[in-house]
């Protein structure tokens, strides 16, 4: 794929985000690797930096081991968020600006210096100012949230929205933390902290070797979304969506019409 072709796909996915319309897979018309996914995925965030939005961070994709396994793959995929994905604490979304929108359980780090690979776990806890209770907001804008694992890295990894909650001092041992993610105040997932790779740190770490490796190394003042600790929710108007981490506290939003 020459670097023309990236150009109308880039839009493709960008126009979909921005009106909440579902389109075709790339892959069903166009062969892209996950590389050339990247690529879209860099030209779309950019089109959204040129409107005004301003990069905050990444998101961290495929942090379980198993879905690596279902998808056949080695490694995490990643994402870029920007301040027009924030939805704030007790806030609301409106479902006309999603297809087929879905909540996950994380854990946020707020950076207080830049982050560049290689690091340990130990080098990147250290780079961290607060951690937070959060919850991404996933919506593949392809139909029917079906996708390859090339379509949903141009896809900016389904990311478009998070909410995190207040954030708290690093004390806290993050390994194995209880995660649970209520609709209207009913269970609807209960997990670990444990389920991001074992331990968050190390999809912090994971983020720091990929967006280096990208040339775009996190920076002092992003937050980084470590990845879901369970699968993700599908979201209904009026529902009340809260993740409660152990030690953390709580974040939450709720889904209008």
């Amino acid at each position: 794929m020459t670097d023309v072709a990236i150009a109308p796909l880039a839009e493709a996915v960008d126009t979909a985000a921005s009106k909440a319309e579902a389109i075709p897979q790339i892959s069903e018309t166009t062969e892209i690797t996950p590389e050339q996914g990247y690529d879209i995925q860099a030209a779309s965030i950019l089109r959204r930096v040129e409107r005004g939005e301003k990069r905050i961070g990444v998101k961290m994709g495929f942090t379980s081991r198993a879905k690596m396994v279902q998808m056949g793959i080695s490694d995490m995929i990643w994402g870029r968020l920007t301040d027009g994905m924030i939805v704030e604490d007790g806030d609301s979304i409106s479902m006309a600006d999603y297809v087929h929108p879905r909540a996950e359980p994380e854990i946020a780090f707020l950076l207080n210096r830049p982050l560049e690979a290689p690091v340990t776990a130990a080098e990147a806890m250290a780079a961290v100012e607060a951690v937070a209770p959060a919850i991404e907001i996933i919506d593949s804008r392809y139909r029917d949230f079906k996708f390859s694992l090339a379509d949903v890295v141009a896809d900016n990894c389904s990311s478009s929205g998070i909410v995190v909650g207040a954030w708290q001092s690093v004390d806290a041992d993050l390994t194995n933390l209880g995660m649970i993610l209520e609709i209207d105040g009913r269970p609807r997932q209960i997990g670990s902290s444990a389920a991001i790779l074992g331990n968050p740190a190390r999809s912090l770490v994971a983020a720091a070797r990929l967006s280096t490796a990208a040339g775009e190394p996190l920076e002092a003042g992003w937050i980084v979304m470590a990845g879901g600790a369970t699968a993700a929710e599908a979201l209904s108007v009026g529902d009340y969506v809260r993740n409660t981490v152990q030690r953390l506290g709580a974040v939450g939003f709720s889904v209008t019409e």
